[in-house]
């Protein structure tokens, strides 16, 4: 066989490894950064005292009604946009 066509062969094995290492490590990583999401979601829920049965109902309730917004406070209008020229 070729020399060259060796020495590719070597290396197409070697990248082809390494991509897999990587490969499993990016799902290792995917794996730790929802476990830590997770995690940071229960503490939020937990820290406002509701239960389960408070934030299904609470999660029903935007999904039905997504147009809602999270503040009530009135938004100032934006003069900046209504400037006479």
């Amino acid at each position: 066989m070729n020399a060259k066509i060796k020495k590719i062969d070597t290396e197409y094995e070697k990248n082809a490894a390494k991509i897999a290492e990587l490969q499993a490590r990016q799902k290792e990583l995917e794996k730790q950064r929802t476990e830590y999401e997770n995690l940071d979601i229960i503490g939020l829920v937990r820290s406002m005292g509701v239960t389960p049965e408070e934030l299904a109902a609470i999660m029903q309730a935007a999904r039905q009604n997504p147009a809602v917004p999270a503040t009530t406070e009135k938004e100032e209008p934006d003069y900046a946009e209504t400037e006479n020229d």
